[in-house]
């Protein structure tokens, strides 16, 4: 079974392609750098021993994206390509909706062309918006409080719109919670192009006093300790739910949605204390206003993807703090 990876230089995407060519999937990547480097190709390889395609081109760019279906027999799509950084969305909306929505289009389309009607696509928690209670579960009422979620909300009615139209298509939704952490190796992780927008690798960047301090956006929520609460996951367990979701699909029709996350919430403060902690480092920090956008907590109830995927989690957030600052070390040989 082959299987195009978009985005798959990314963080997840990566970790993904690990997974998949540990499983003995044939893999085709295509990514264009925007937010990924191009050593994580030899580090993949490093990684499995096994030789997977790659194209640098953009979903965007039809041309690019069919002529990648005429020369590889796809089987299946997992789709991560995309912007994906709350901040930067809410100040460049038309970004966001132009980039994220017509990569999907154009790749939806041109799967349709070659007959391929299998997709899993790189959701988000943030399609619950602000939850009325926790943990969230599948069949909550969607709504957005940024406009990177609202184009992730968009893609899954889109989806499930095509999918109801064509009895062949089978499509997955995995709403992810918070990934952070990297593979043991110490071979890939999270290494962003500019300055980070997600909090894990702003507390490395700390940490390797490439930054001076995290700032923490409010401690006036309601919550443990008035920081943002998340359900941050491992990398690596992320990965495997792919995996399970392309298992589950290629026999199915249909729209499917789970949940990927811990079921366990983790305030800033508590995942930068026991960052500091477990990696026996410093990480400064200072409280300042609230982020736009922003929601008090957000966790996720993951049995409805343990009971039909046969997944859960299991990496817990010392694994995750640990993995995260190995990865870094060794990329900045510290």
């Amino acid at each position: 079974m082959k299987i195009l990876v978009t985005g798959g230089c990314g963080f997840i995407g990566s970790h993904t392609v690990v997974e998949l060519l540990n499983k003995n999937y044939e893999v085709v990547i295509v990514d264009n750098f925007y937010n990924s480097k191009r050593e994580v190709l030899d580090n993949i390889k490093e990684i499995t021993h096994k030789s997977f395609g790659f194209y640098e081109a953009d979903c965007c760019d039809e041309t690019a994206m069919r002529k990648i279906f005429k020369e590889n027999k796809i089987d299946a799509v997992i789709h991560f390509a995309g912007y994906k950084a709350v901040g930067e969305s809410v100040a460049k909306p038309l970004m966001y909706y132009q980039n994220n929505i017509d990569s999907t289009l154009i790749l939806v389309k041109v799967m349709k062309e070659f007959d391929c009607h299998k997709l899993v696509f790189s959701s988000s928690a943030t399609v619950y918006g602000s939850p009325a209670s926790l943990p969230i579960q599948e069949d909550f009422p969607l709504s957005t409080t940024n406009p990177y979620g609202t184009t992730k909300l968009f893609i899954e009615r889109i989806l499930t719109d095509i999918a109801h139209a064509d009895n062949e298509m089978g499509v997955v939704l995995l709403r992810y919670f918070n990934p952070i952490g990297a593979h043991k190796s110490g071979l890939i992780g999270e290494n962003p192009n500019d300055i980070p927008n997600n909090l894990m690798p702003y507390i490395v960047k700390v940490a390797t006093k490439e930054l001076p301090q995290v700032n923490v956006f409010g401690n006036d929520y309601d919550t443990i300790d008035g920081t943002g609460v998340r359900d941050y996951i491992h990398v690596v367990d992320l990965a495997l739910g792919h995996i399970k979701a392309i298992e589950k699909i290629k026999d199915t029709a249909g729209v499917l949605i789970y949940n990927l996350g811990t079921g366990k919430g983790t305030s800033v403060l508590e995942l930068i204390e026991t960052f500091a902690r477990v990696n026996q480092v410093e990480v400064p920090y200072q409280i300042t206003d609230r982020r736009p956008g922003d929601i008090a907590a957000c966790y996720a109830d993951p049995t409805k993807a343990k009971e039909e995927l046969g997944w859960e989690a299991v990496r817990n957030i010392e694994d995750m703090c640990q993995d995260a600052y190995s990865f870094v070390k060794k990329v900045k040989n510290l």
